[in-house]
């Protein structure tokens, strides 16, 4: 089936498709870095690098820009109340967003730029706007004149004006401007005291934030482009008033072809916020849970839903995690270099062997057919866990050559679904390591290692009878058994 995207303008699924075959041109807003990154940055973030791993998978060459906020009201009062340098505060916000990014196992993006290099296209689209009587300077600022284009107002909230201004969150009036109407939104703010300010033809000033988003993303992506995406609650006004602007600028309707949003993050029920005391940043939560364990919760719902955070959530998201991990280190300890052929994948075949090869055949199927309608990771991890059950049950009936064959099998199939496109997957190395430093291994070896020496012999001598009763003595302790080539494995549950 063809990818299908849900268009926040269109408000419905449409076949996705882009300007050039074979390439995707894709912008998401970045964060304002006057402080750490909490929740809801992990969930857009992670929303969309999930989005990116799939349109990588399915053959585009996405060029994948996310840009940093880097200069805005709240980065100059912040900087004002630490006694230091706006710039100073910046670039440290900006090296911890990558180091909380990269412990999410986030890929990069191709660039992200930072608005304050784009201060001269921003200049320019606003004399333009200005030409085109699009935008009006008065006595603090520019403005851009929402009645010169009345049309584009709700594009992508379906509300009319005053409903939409209701729902802003304050983010439209501006107490004490000289704007000639509520509506309007800053292009360009007139220096004030002790401010950074750039030069412009209309006096010493900065820019508005939605002008900073229009200039980096027509700079680095062109007039059009395929997807420009961010948080829900970036609908209104900020992209909306990139429509406005880009749109009257350039003349071309539409400026994106995809709009995308990802759902919010909630704490047991309630909007995460400060003034709660539910708000957590990405480095306090992960020095409480693994970073797969956070990840796995937070892309096991759909980009576009909500998440309550909870709990439950994370004993569920730290069970599967384990799972995953488990199956993929049995079947890493059970693969060697050369196995022998594995019979033909059909889930029809008489042999046990076949029909296993034959459901993650299917598995994988459902899996992408999963993603491809509107990035369903909900319902491909569904498919992947299932695929964690087949294997765990197969290789446990299998044995010598059979089971070396099928374990290589599988952990292609694992590295493929759950590492290079859900991001899952620790490396190889940290997965072996971890089963050699379990605390509850190490305790548990030296008689776990004497009953599989006595299970040896009594095999030898056929009693299977003692063989059995030794492994389920085994199954009591927690410990499965996998028989390979090389001798038996074993691991805990």
């Amino acid at each position: 089936m063809p990818l299908r995207v849900h268009d926040t303008r269109r408000r419905e699924k449409v076949d996705f498709s882009t300007m050039s075959p074979g390439k995707v041109s894709m912008y998401i807003c970045g964060v304002t870095v006057y402080d750490l990154c909490h929740l809801g940055h992990a969930r857009c973030y992670l929303a969309f690098d999930l989005i990116h791993r799939w349109l990588e998978k399915s053959g585009f060459d996405v060029n994948y820009i996310q840009n940093f906020t880097d200069i805005e009201d709240k980065i100059i009062i912040r900087a004002q109340e630490n006694g230091e340098d706006w710039r100073e505060l910046v670039d440290r916000n900006i090296a911890t967003y990558f180091e909380d990014m990269d412990a999410l196992n986030i890929l990069r993006a191709d660039k992200y730029p930072r608005c304050t290099d784009y201060v001269e296209q921003m200049i320019e689209i606003i004399t333009d706007l200005i030409q085109k009587e699009n935008a009006y300077v008065a006595d603090d600022g520019v403005y851009f004149d929402i009645e010169s284009a009345p049309e584009k107002y709700g594009s992508l909230t379906g509300q009319n004006i005053e409903a939409v201004r209701q729902g802003a969150g304050g983010r439209v009036d501006d107490t004490g401007s000289s704007k000639r109407d509520h509506k309007d939104f800053a292009l360009w703010k007139k220096a004030k005291p002790g401010e950074p300010t750039w030069d412009s033809p209309w006096g010493e000033g900065r820019p508005g934030w939605h002008i900073e988003c229009t200039a980096m993303s027509m700079e680095l992506l062109g007039a059009q482009f395929d997807i420009h995406g961010g948080g829900h609650d970036l609908r209104f006004p900020h992209h909306e008033a990139e429509i406005f602007q880009g749109e009257c600028h350039t003349g071309i309707e539409p400026v994106v072809h995809h709009w995308l949003h990802n759902g919010f993050v909630n704490i047991d029920g309630e909007k995460m916020s400060k003034s709660l005391g539910n708000f957590w940043t990405i480095k306090e939560i992960l020095e409480k849970v693994d970073p797969m364990v956070l990840r796995l919760a937070l892309i096991n719902a759909h980009y576009r839903s909500p998440i309550d955070m909870n709990e439950q959530l994370l004993t569920d998201a730290e069970k599967n995690m384990a799972r995953i991990e488990d199956t993929y280190r049995k079947v890493l300890l059970a693969e060697e270099e050369e196995p022998v052929q594995l019979p033909r994948a059909e889930i029809t075949s008489g042999l046990p062997l076949g029909r296993s090869l034959g459901l993650l055949e299917v598995m994988a199927s459902d899996f992408a057919k999963a993603m491809d309608d509107d990035f369903n990771s909900r319902e491909a991890i569904a498919k992947l866990l299932a695929a964690m059950r087949e294997i765990s049950r197969m290789m446990s009936e299998l044995s010598g050559d059979d089971l070396a064959a099928y374990a290589g099998y599988c952990v292609e199939w694992i590295e493929e679904h759950a590492g290079q496109i859900l991001g899952l997957l620790k490396s190889r190395a940290e997965i072996l390591a971890e089963a050699e430093e379990d605390p509850r291994r190490a305790e548990i070896t030296e008689k776990v290692e004497q009953l599989l020496v006595k299970r040896a012999e009594v095999r030898t001598a056929k009693d299977w009878a003692a063989a059995d009763a030794i492994r389920d003595e085994l199954t009591t302790m927690g410990v499965v058994v996998t028989d390979t080539s090389a001798g038996p494995t074993w691991d805990i549950l």
